[in-house]
Formats: C-alpha cells, structure tokens, sequence
C-alpha cells in the first residue's frame, strides 16, 4: 500500500494538467471529470473531489477554465467547465514540463540509457 501512497502522491503534483487535459476532450462537471480520470488510469488512480474542486479553483482564478450552469433538462442543474485558450497553452507547457521531467529522472534511475 506504500507504494500506491507514493504513486498518488506523484500523480497529486500533476493534478491541474490532468484537468486541464480532461477538459481538452469536453467541457465536462466534476462527478464527469473524476469518473473520467479514474477510467483513463485503468482505475489505477482516483481523483478525490476535493482535490478536484480545489484545482477547478485554482485553474478558473488563473483564467485557465471557464465554468458556467448547464440545463436543468437532464436532471440536477450541474456546473460545467470548459478549458480556455489560456488553459490549453498551460496544458501544452505542462505536458513540456512533464516530458522533461520523466527524462531526467529516467537518467537518474538508469532507465534512459545514460552514461555509467
């Protein structure tokens, strides 16, 4: 169990970009974000809502999400978000960041085929 505390706790540093990327397939509500998380990690990892909601917070106050009240025709009237042009650059930097990342820890662990 120790090591998926680990996993979570690598993955929960990612948490923006992995919104912001869900919202680049669709705007979407939070039951739908995390439902989505969960099924693209193979339910390998569970977003908790209030990771979810703190983060949609975070990304509306940087301009990087736009949210907005959906019809009440299918149900509950639920809070939808959509990523904003701003969004989808800070998800493309993010990504860039990530890539990086990875290769140097790679390197460091002898995965990338680096010098010995």
């Amino acid at each position: 169990m120790a090591t998926r505390d680990a996993e979570s706790d690598l993955i929960r540093g990612n948490i923006d970009a992995i919104v912001l990327r869900t919202l680049a397939g669709g705007d979407s509500y939070g039951y739908e974000i995390l439902k989505d998380v969960a099924s693209t990690s193979r339910g390998d990892y569970e977003m908790k809502e209030p990771s979810l909601y703190t983060s949609l917070k975070r990304l509306e106050g940087q301009g990087f999400v736009e949210s907005y009240w959906g019809s009440e025709s299918q149900g509950a009237r639920r809070k939808y978000y959509r990523i904003t042009t701003g969004g989808r650059a800070e998800l493309a930097e993010a990504t860039a960041r990530w890539v990086r990342a990875r290769t140097i820890i790679d390197r460091l662990l002898g995965q990338g085929g680096g010098n010995k």
